[in-house]
């Protein structure tokens, strides 16, 4: 089997190609560049892999929250290459992929990405016999908000650490707060998720391939899949 992934959530281009039982994982800090870097890159990767786009049998995408233009350029980049080479699609919770990045490091585990504003891009999982079960939905908040979801012996991994910092020491200081290595998305963790949505036939319709927006009145997105 083979998979391209990519998540364009954050300022980092993260890039995985699965090549049967080879994984090959790709971060490159691209910021405002990404929509430049983007398919560049992809081409480079797969020819140093001696591989081509009509290879892969599944494409997987980070759909966030988080940047709204990396998100943009990420989710029409993966959408176009699906409906031209008629691939399925695996989309991803960006948040997701953060979380299970850290799911052997304590019971409940939380992402935090910056949203800007003096907001946080945040959820609560729990660890659940080895896999993650989510308690709340994808959520926006305010600092005192996301300080009150902390739960005794949580796990706290993200960008928003970095901004808030002494807020969490000071609010929750048994929560073990993730070193920078686990604050942006691993490329290897959507190929990780994208093999658990094709073993469970969870896969994303093209059309409806839309990046997870928690900013609906400032992004003013319109959702033109229609669900029946």
């Amino acid at each position: 089997m083979r998979i391209l992934g990519i998540d364009t959530s954050t300022d980092y281009l993260c890039i995985a190609v699965l090549d049967g039982a080879n994984l090959y994982e790709y971060r490159l800090v691209a910021a405002r560049r990404m929509s430049v870097l983007i398919t560049v890159h992809i081409r480079r990767i797969l020819e140093a892999l001696n591989l081509r786009l009509e290879n892969m049998d599944y494409f997987a995408c980070g759909l966030g929250p988080g940047s709204f233009t990396g998100l943009r350029v990420g989710a029409a980049t993966i959408k176009g290459l699906s409906l031209a080479l008629k691939k399925p699609v695996a989309g991803i919770s960006s948040l997701d992929i953060l979380a299970n990045q850290a799911k052997k490091e304590g019971r409940f585990i939380i992402p935090a990405v910056d949203a800007k504003r003096g907001l946080i891009y945040c959820c609560v999982y729990e660890n659940n016999r080895g896999g993650l079960k989510k308690l709340s939905p994808y959520m926006l908040l305010s600092k005192s908000e996301f300080l009150k979801k902390i739960k005794p012996g949580s796990v706290v991994l993200g960008d928003a650490i970095n901004i808030y910092k002494a807020d969490l020491l000071r609010s929750a200081p048994q929560a073990k707060l993730m070193e920078k290595d686990f604050w942006y998305p691993r490329p290897g963790i959507i190929i990780e998720l994208a093999l658990k949505a094709i073993k469970s036939k969870k896969l994303t319709d093209t059309f409806c391939l839309n990046p997870i927006y928690l900013y609906p009145k400032e992004c003013q997105i319109r959702n033109l899949c229609t669900k029946k």
